[in-house]
């Protein structure tokens, strides 16, 4: 996969300032005041700064933790996983891996019928593509 590299002057060209600080600063949105929490149209959910595919809607499931969730990527090779100590909490960080912006993070607390996983991801982090 051919990496997006762009300088932070070109992202902060590109982005609102939520989304900025969210995808290049590690940043959070508020619980429970992104469009896509309780979103439930069916298509796929890409990078909003990239546009690379990371979730299908097929995936998506009310956690009712604020944020929207979902049981699995679209595919594995997507994102990357990194452990994030910040905070004083042990997490693990969820990535876009073609342009390397913070989408949100990972837990083990998913439906088991679906694998266990849970990413919580930053609404403004994403765009959606209807089906």
């Amino acid at each position: 996969m051919e990496k997006v590299v762009k300088s932070e002057k070109q992202w902060k060209a590109e982005l609102d300032a939520d989304s900025y600080r969210v995808l290049r600063e590690s940043g959070t949105e508020a619980a429970f005041s992104g469009e896509y929490d309780h979103f439930k149209s069916k298509g796929k959910f890409k990078c909003k700064a990239c546009g690379l595919n990371l979730f299908d809607s097929d995936s998506k499931f009310d956690s009712g933790c604020g944020w929207p969730a979902f049981s699995d990527v679209s595919e594995s090779k997507n994102v990357k996983l990194l452990s994030d100590n910040s905070h004083g909490m042990k997490r693990v960080e969820v990535r876009c891996a073609r342009c390397d912006s913070h989408l949100g993070h990972v837990f083990d607390d998913g439906p088991k019928e679906k694998g266990g996983k849970r990413y919580c991801i930053n609404s403004c982090s994403l765009g959606f593509e209807k089906a």
